[in-house]
């Protein structure tokens, strides 16, 4: 192995080092404990090591957004492809990104600035288009031919404001509602939003 080779190998060693224990200290502290100097310290590297692979605490964030979206997507996406009728992949949807949310909470808490402050994601995280534009093609298969671009957008747009709402209620504060009933809540939802989708 050549020297250009060994040193972007030894680059790489480190960006992957201090995501996993940027990683480590959010799993274990929570987003806002997370900082460069926290970093720094944990993989005894100097701050400006940090700061030569990313340029401030934000690019790490965006970093684990992309990650979430990406698994986010596949997760969803698994789930509906498991059905052939719109109706039932849009609940097989639901269902997969309710149960990510929970289980996935560090990742869910980054990917839509929950709780901790505001990234700007919209220019730099094309896995969230990618995200949306796997909401819209069930929906769009039982809008039928109501099923103008417009529309599309703004009922994908519902679909996500019932699911993300219901979880940012429930991860945000602690509910009085049990979890069973949590899901029946969004199931209702879910029911009310395909029947008012049909034409």
């Amino acid at each position: 192995m050549g020297i250009t080779e060994r040193r972007l190998r030894q680059r790489d060693e480190v960006r992957s080092s201090i995501l996993a224990t940027a990683w480590r200290i959010v799993t274990e502290e929570g987003w806002q404990s997370l900082s460069i100097r926290k970093i720094a310290d944990a993989i005894e590297y100097s701050v400006p090591v940090i700061y030569d692979h990313f340029g401030s605490k934000e690019d790490i964030l965006l970093e684990f957004a992309r990650d979430g979206f990406r698994l986010l997507t596949k997760k969803m996406d698994q789930a509906r492809n498991k059905h052939t009728a719109p109706a039932d992949q849009i609940k097989a949807m639901a269902d997969a990104y309710w149960n990510f949310a929970f289980r996935n909470k560090e990742y869910y808490q980054v990917m839509f600035d929950l709780g901790i402050p505001c990234i700007e994601q919209e220019k730099c995280l094309p896995e969230k288009v990618g995200f949306r534009e796997l909401m819209i093609q069930p929906i769009n298969a039982i809008l039928g031919k109501n099923a103008s671009e417009d529309n599309a957008c703004l009922k994908s747009h519902t679909f996500w404001s019932i699911l993300h709402g219901l979880i940012s209620i429930k991860m945000m504060r602690t509910s009085d509602m049990c979890d069973e009933l949590n899901k029946m809540v969004l199931d209702d939802a879910i029911n009310g939003f395909i029947k008012n989708l049909a034409p």
